[in-house]
């Protein structure tokens, strides 16, 4: 693996690597559902190479960037407000794990040279915006004031609207279900050697709270 000629270019310069993953920790999607695995394959492919080229580096999983989960109450295809009804996934208990961009650079920029981080897994996990769908539709109605519709989607009935659509689309599905149906972000804890999580490490972090954010779209 050490001939991959990602790691034969990066080898003899890099004083920390931080690959560019976000998202969800390769490392545990193992199991994903196909077509979506092969992004988790692909990151995992390189993961490989950087620990047997011997890289230092930093992996960080910042689970859900705000922008794209948290004013569309997690709604697919969408990235503004539900006006009406919101579609809720199974019943909408399972938590996620929100964060702001803003954030997450700033806990980035804080790994860096951290040697705390070095050769480590970093999870964003800041604590008030681990988060349920239900929750984060509570503080969109409490701020906007107005009650939205509930639509729950079973899991059969979610997976079965992956047939039959593009190959984004039940990429975008798959990785919806491991999120809100199986909660990938928070069903395991923190407790390797190779493990840490950010809020911890930098509790000088300021972060965003999700009623805040919200804010911007009233």
């Amino acid at each position: 693996m050490t001939s991959h000629p990602f790691i034969m270019n990066i080898q003899f310069c890099m004083q920390r690597f931080l690959p560019s993953e976000f998202g969800m920790d390769p490392a545990r999607m193992g199991h994903a559902l196909e077509p979506g695995r092969i992004t988790f394959d692909e990151k995992m492919e390189i993961r490989r190479a950087i620990e047997e080229g011997n890289i230092p580096h930093t992996y960080i999983s910042a689970n859900c960037f705000a922008a794209y989960f948290v004013p569309n109450l997690c709604q697919m295809r969408t990235l503004l407000p539900p006006k009406e009804k919101v579609h809720v996934y199974g019943d909408g208990n399972v938590k996620a794990i929100f964060v702001d961009e803003d954030d997450i650079a700033a806990y980035t920029i804080k790994c860096v040279d951290d040697p705390r981080a070095l050769n480590k897994t970093i999870y964003l996990r800041p604590q008030e915006n681990i988060l349920s769908q239900n929750e984060l539709i509570a503080k969109w109605e409490k701020l906007s004031g107005k009650v939205l519709k509930k639509i729950p989607i079973p899991i059969d009935e979610f997976l079965a609207s992956m047939k039959g659509t593009d190959l984004a689309n039940q990429v975008g599905i798959g990785h919806y279900y491991h999120i809100f149906y199986e909660g990938c972000l928070t069903n395991f804890d923190i407790r390797d050697d190779g493990e840490e999580e950010a809020s911890l490490l930098y509790p000088e972090v300021q972060y965003t709270r999700m009623d805040e954010y919200m804010q911007r779209y009233l």
